[in-house]
């Protein structure tokens, strides 16, 4: 599956906009990570984007991204990606065995509250840095949704420092900051957190 494929599924299951722009952010992160493992950027990047492409459809445990995996199936979908997606969610039992599996696991929820912090600045993604991100995440009203168990424990899969890793993503997502609704003093709807994987 090419990245224009990826796209057109996540558009034909995902009408949400913001969810959507969630695709985007994980996208940008995985094919960050790609390129600083030399991985397959596309093959990455394709993974970030259709992750969570069932949820709105599904958005109930097991269902996503169960349900998903199977379309995914029927559509070709390797067994690599799928496993990886479905590693995702730690409740479908599916070991992330793979760096693959282990950086979308790390990104999704990160990815998220990222953006639910980018969204409150005035400047939005400008200056954000790790440490507002870290206070942000003591804070268990903010985001309420996003598991910082999740985000702590896949820095830690990664064997990454999680400041260090805030500050990749952080990057990352700043790269295509213009896609996420990110423009400095751009009114944009509530924070869109990751869905619960």
């Amino acid at each position: 599956m090419d990245r224009q494929a990826a796209w057109d599924l996540l558009c034909e299951y995902t009408k949400n906009e913001n969810l959507r722009k969630h695709a985007l952010a994980v996208e940008a992160c995985l094919r960050a990570y790609a390129r600083k493992f030399g991985e397959e950027e596309e093959k990455w990047a394709v993974v970030g984007l259709i992750h969570d492409f069932d949820y709105e459809l599904y958005p109930n445990a097991p269902d996503h991204p169960l349900k998903g995996s199977e379309i995914l199936k029927e559509k070709g979908v390797s067994e690599e990606i799928r496993r990886a997606i479905l590693g995702h969610a730690d409740y479908t039992g599916v070991p992330r065995d793979t760096l693959l599996a282990k950086v979308l696991y790390a990104c999704d929820e990160l990815a998220g509250f990222i953006t639910a912090c980018a969204l409150v600045r005035p400047d939005r993604i400008a200056t954000l840095e790790a440490k507002s991100v870290r206070k942000r995440m003591k804070d268990k009203a903010f985001a309420r949704a996003v598991s910082r168990d999740d985000i702590i424990k896949g820095a830690e899969e990664l064997g990454l420092p999680l400041d260090e890793h805030i500050t990749f993503c952080i990057a990352a997502m700043r790269g295509i900051a213009q896609q996420l609704g990110f423009a400095p003093g751009e009114s944009s709807a509530p924070p869109a957190t990751a869905p619960p994987a």
